[in-house]
């Protein structure tokens, strides 16, 4: 087994680097990451309902879509990652625990007492600190897992805190849970690499031929590429996003405004606009301005700065007008 600690903080990158690894490797792989503030969202969401637009923006928190399905999770410099990437063997349990095993065994020797509990989760005290998902590839699992370790968790509830009222879809949604840092329940207190240090080598002692390994240059080249054409792109991060209606009512100094949108594949396909606003202009026409642009802050901006919005809606500035569309 392969046993990796990534060097780098850039979230897309280590979340790239999880792919390469499960499809490029033909050893196991054991992969440990810290990221800089970014939310990593599931195979199957709905990326723009799952995030608080404005906060993450105002943060310059990175979106980032996963290989694999569940709920969207919060990663900042106190959350450890770990990924085991193996040969499925035969009869293999579709369970989470065979995974998260060795992560408790290293609490339970810290005096911490950590548990699985529910489908997929880590827990202490009824708190939960770890939630993991999986995806199969060919004859190959990847199961990932996050670790609160020391996470600013104020942060992590507000960058996912979201209205539940402005979406409509079938998108798998997230489920938020009581959470906990690990550095609350340790007897004595250690660092964040001093844990990461404990989970690596124990992982080396219960699994056969493993070997602590860096990646290659021709390996980062690969991940870059990756990268470049998949995690870094829109159309992989929202555009991958299921079929939404979209729903949001603004109130400026020109009146109500109601912004109804259908999404598919991350972009405008429908859009009706509602309200008790006044116009010079018809309103249908502002409307057919957005079909085919990507649901997106900066797409939408870039595309109203062309027009005189004045005509279509009396008294309403741009930056109003943009409040209706996240």
């Amino acid at each position: 087994m392969l046993c990796i600690r990534s060097k780098t903080n850039n979230p897309v990158f280590n979340i790239a680097t999880e792919e390469y690894l499960l499809k490029n490797k033909s050893e196991d792989c054991f992969y440990l990451y810290i990221n800089n503030p970014s939310i990593i969202i599931g195979k199957h969401q709905n990326s723009i309902a799952e995030i608080n637009v404005d906060y993450v923006k105002e943060n310059n928190i990175t979106v980032v879509r996963r290989l694999s399905g569940g709920g969207a999770v919060f990663h900042d410099p106190g959350n450890l990652n770990f990924s085991f990437i193996k040969t499925k063997e035969k009869n293999e349990s579709a369970d989470f625990r065979k995974y998260t095993q060795p992560i408790l065994e290293v609490l339970n020797k810290l005096g911490v007492n950590a548990i699985f509990e529910g489908r997929n989760d880590l827990t202490i005290k009824g708190k939960k600190f770890s939630g993991n998902a999986k995806h199969m590839y060919q004859n190959k699992i990847l199961q990932h897992g996050t670790l609160l370790f020391s996470s600013k968790l104020p942060d992590l509830s507000q960058a996912l805190k979201i209205n539940p009222l402005k979406y409509q879809d079938k998108a798998v949604k997230s489920v938020r849970s009581r959470v906990t840092n690990i550095s609350e329940h340790l007897k004595e207190a250690i660092s964040l690499e001093s844990f990461e240090d404990l989970i690596i080598n124990h992982v080396r002692s219960i699994y056969d031929d493993t070997e602590l390994y860096e990646l290659t240059e021709t390996d980062i080249a690969a991940i870059n590429q990756l990268v470049d054409e998949k995690y870094r792109t829109w159309g992989w991060n929202f555009g991958s996003s299921p079929k939404y209606n979209f729903q949001k009512g603004i109130k400026t100094k020109g009146g109500h405004i109601e912004m109804n949108l259908e999404v598919k594949k991350g972009q405008i396909i429908d859009v009706k606009i509602y309200g008790d606003f006044f116009n010079t202009k018809d309103i249908v026409e502002l409307e057919k301005l957005f079909i085919g642009l990507p649901h997106d802050f900066e797409s939408i901006k870039t595309q109203l700065v062309k027009v005189e919005l004045e005509q279509y809606l009396s008294n309403v500035s741009l930056d109003e007008f943009m409040e209706a569309f996240v």
